[in-house]
């Protein structure tokens, strides 16, 4: 079973593999400001996909601004993301079965099992 630590790295890194195949000029910045992170995390998750070759970096040919890059993923990035979305899944899957059986108990205990409670309403 993978440590909590385990699952929020692998969820920053599915959020900026998600990330750069929606959006491949996108800048480190853009990245720690989209995925929840500080600017020195979004290099260096960055830089490990890089590393790993889960993500190669190409710069744009026509860009007047030469300094600009593209991250795009790699076949084995490709597969990766698709590896921890389907773990992702799994995992969310299980959380809500656990709240499922979380609410059911707690509607036992106050006595509204079966019952249908109304969801609180907003002003307009």
């Amino acid at each position: 079973m993978a440590s909590r630590r385990d699952e929020q790295q692998a969820e920053v890194r599915l959020k900026v593999m998600r990330l750069i195949s929606q959006t491949p000029e996108v800048s480190t910045r853009q990245v720690a400001e989209d995925v929840g992170i500080s600017n020195g995390s979004a290099y260096y998750v960055l830089t490990a996909l890089v590393e790993k070759g889960l993500v190669k970096l190409g710069n744009f040919k026509k860009n007047p601004r030469k300094g600009q890059y593209a991250y795009l993923l790699t076949p084995k990035g490709i597969r990766e993301k698709s590896l921890l979305t389907h773990s992702f899944i799994e995992r969310k899957r299980a959380e809500f079965e656990a709240l499922k059986a979380e609410i059911a108990a707690l509607e036992e205990e106050a006595g509204l099992a079966g019952e249908a409670i109304p969801s609180p309403r907003r002003k307009t």
